[in-house]
């Protein structure tokens, strides 16, 4: 994969036109560098989600939907572990945070009942792809590996939506409010982890 944080361009080139930025905005090297600290934020804590989801559901009806999402996401995560290393990015000071509080989500919500459990996954799922789809229209044809994974991976996201709603995630009475409770605290944590 070429590098993504240094795409090889003579001292005196331009940044690639296809590359979004607004004023204001920080140096695209800071705008990569976010954007693959928080995407492996966010896969560490949808892996840490789903390990919690799992300690609880091991005998449910989901219990093998759940395993499944969280080896996809154990997979997304390596490849982010990879990337920051290659690129010399720090991962979030707020890991420590997020293996707690991701634990502490996936399980909390399990404990409600298995269609509580989905309506987590389906609410974090939808925060994710919109994000991931945000990055993709910022980097636009100037990081097209970059791009191409950020689009694979939005991809699995909206297929662990849909398993959790074919999983009765829509069902749980509380589904609106919980949705909003995590949405909430989702973007947060992207907002954080992008900058801490």
């Amino acid at each position: 994969m070429p590098d993504i944080l240094s795409p090889g361009l003579s001292p005196g080139h331009k940044e690639t036109s296809g590359f979004r930025r607004l004023p204001g905005d920080p140096p695209r090297r800071e705008m990569l560098a976010r954007m693959l600290r928080v995407d492996q934020a966010g896969e560490y804590g949808a892996v840490r989600i789903y390990e919690g989801q799992s300690a609880v559901l091991k005998d449910s009806d989901c219990a093998h939907t759940v395993r499944e999402m969280a080896e996809n996401e154990k997979t997304h995560l390596a490849t982010f572990n990879t990337l920051l290393i290659e690129r010399r990015v720090r991962p979030t000071a707020l890991q420590p945070v997020w293996h707690v509080l991701g634990f502490a989500l996936g399980a909390g919500t399990a404990l409600l009942g298995e269609k509580a459990a989905m309506a987590c996954t389906v609410a974090v799922e939808e925060v994710i792809e919109a994000h991931y789809a945000r990055q993709a229209r910022t980097l636009g044809e100037a990081e097209p590996d970059l791009r191409e994974v950020i689009l694979r991976y939005r991809d699995d996201e909206l297929e662990h939506r849909e398993n959790a709603l074919a999983h009765g995630a829509a069902q749980y009475p509380a589904s609106p409010l919980l949705s909003t409770v995590i949405k909430t605290g989702a973007r947060l944590a992207i907002w954080l982890s992008e900058r801490v």
